[in-house]
């Protein structure tokens, strides 16, 4: 780790999730922008996602311009798409999305399989049909992304068509696109985040980092608890005060080479505007010093 560790303080970002910011209606007390951008350069945070429609401007300059005067720099974002459905062809949306990427010097556009529901407490069966329309497009919005200078992945996200580890190896063997390793939603759909990290490292494009309490986790698996009201209950944790084993997944990419941003994810449900200087803000510190603890030992 001690040849990685100088570059690696330089590459953590963040998610406007981390403060409640959802897509999801109905997902929880919602944050203004001002007030998540403004605790992200406290933490001293570089960098950050987009967050979803509505969070930050929807006018590309606008957007690139809200980030720059926060002192952050774009990431990228995550973007739900149907790409299942082969009367729906996903690329204009995407190319329209990458007006706002290319506009704020943004690189990473992080793909999630829509199951054309809303939120994230269940998904259909795919056909084979589907499937193949579903890898088909993944590879046409790689080209694309690339097209405009940004590097495209698909999230692996409990609730979306591409969930299990049966969803991640079929996309493994059949597509080009890259992963976005969250360490999270892979653990709660059935795979060993460190196991992916070590084995398919070539293959990660981005990571979202979380850290998981597995009782919680397990009854998700279990279908005795929906996946909103485990992240209500407190699935997800500050890194380091869960169970996924976030150091070695660290090194086991550092070690294969990967330069790209860390983003703390750890997906909260809020219900009330919290304390300045509490909740999330508190939350993410935490991380931030548990992957500054990776880089000194």
């Amino acid at each position: 780790m001690a040849e990685a560790s100088a570059g690696l303080l330089s590459r953590i970002a963040a998610a406007p999730i981390s403060w409640g910011v959802c897509e999801v209606p109905g997902w929880g007390f919602q944050l203004t922008s001002e007030r998540v951008l403004s605790e992200m350069s406290e933490l001293g945070v570089v960098a950050t996602e987009f967050g979803p429609e509505g969070f930050l401007p929807a006018s590309p300059g606008n957007k690139a311009a809200t980030l720059a005067d926060a002192g952050l720099k774009a990431v990228g974002g995550f973007v739900p798409i149907l790409l299942h459905d082969a009367g729906s062809d996903p690329v204009p949306a995407i190319q329209a999305e990458l007006d706002s990427f290319v506009a704020a010097g943004a690189t990473r556009l992080v793909l999630s399989a829509d199951t054309g529901q809303v939120g994230y407490d269940s998904r259909p069966a795919l056909s084979e049909q589907e499937w193949k329309t579903l890898l088909t497009n993944l590879d046409r919005l790689v080209q694309a992304a690339a097209t405009r200078g940004v590097v495209a992945s698909i999230h692996p996200h409990f609730g979306t068509m591409i969930q299990s580890n049966d969803d991640v190896e079929r996309v493994l063997n059949g597509s080009r696109i890259g992963l976005c390793l969250d360490t999270g939603h892979l653990l709660i759909g059935g795979t060993d985040p460190v196991e992916l990290a070590s084995k398919h490292a070539s293959r990660i494009s981005h990571v979202h980092l979380k850290d998981v309490r597995l009782d919680l986790a397990a009854r998700v698996q279990r279908k005795e608890l929906s996946y909103t009201d485990a992240v209500r209950l407190g699935m997800y944790t500050p890194l380091g005060s869960g169970e996924i084993d976030i150091a070695t997944i660290v090194n086991a990419l550092e070690e294969a080479g990967y330069a790209g941003y860390y983003v703390l994810e750890q997906d909260t449900i809020l219900t009330e505007n919290p304390p300045i200087g509490q909740g999330p803000l508190a939350d993410v510190r935490t991380s931030i010093d548990f992957i500054a603890a990776l880089v000194t030992t």
